[in-house]
């Protein structure tokens, strides 16, 4: 199952759908990567990094933005991001115990990475892009 960017994730800030993006290709590279027939432990933790790194900045892209705003929810925000960083270090966790990328580590990577990064995006940060929007266009309303 590949994660696809579509209209529903679109939050408006050009910024945060630009990394949105490349979350999700970097998504769809472990998940193709684990469609191998014998993919390598390596070469799977290292694909992990690869999207784990890309996480890291993004996220704290994404808390300066609302620092600079100063959205009043950055806290929760902050914690959900927490939420994905533990997975990501269960997902490490499970390869390095692993022989490689099994197919309960690809469901994983599909339930607990894909569509949590989604159901992320159209909540928490659409609510983000939202709240930038209505303070910056205040005498609109």
């Amino acid at each position: 199952m590949r994660a696809v960017f579509d209209e529903t994730l679109i939050t408006g800030n050009d910024m945060i759908d630009t990394q949105h993006k490349e979350l999700i290709e970097r998504i769809n590279k472990l998940l193709i990567l684990c469609e191998n027939d014998k993919p390598a432990k390596r070469e799977a933790i290292d694909t992990l990094d690869y999207l784990s790194d890309y996480t890291e900045f993004h996220f704290g892209e994404e808390e300066k933005l609302q620092e600079k705003v100063g959205y009043p929810e950055l806290k929760e925000h902050k914690k959900k991001h927490d939420e994905l960083r533990e997975t990501v270090k269960a997902l490490h966790e499970m390869l390095e115990e692993e022989e490689g990328p099994s197919d309960a580590f690809v469901q994983q990577v599909n339930e607990k990475v894909a569509e949590w990064l989604f159901k992320h995006i159209r909540g928490f940060d659409r609510s983000v892009a939202e709240y930038i929007y209505m303070r910056d266009n205040a005498d609109l309303i």
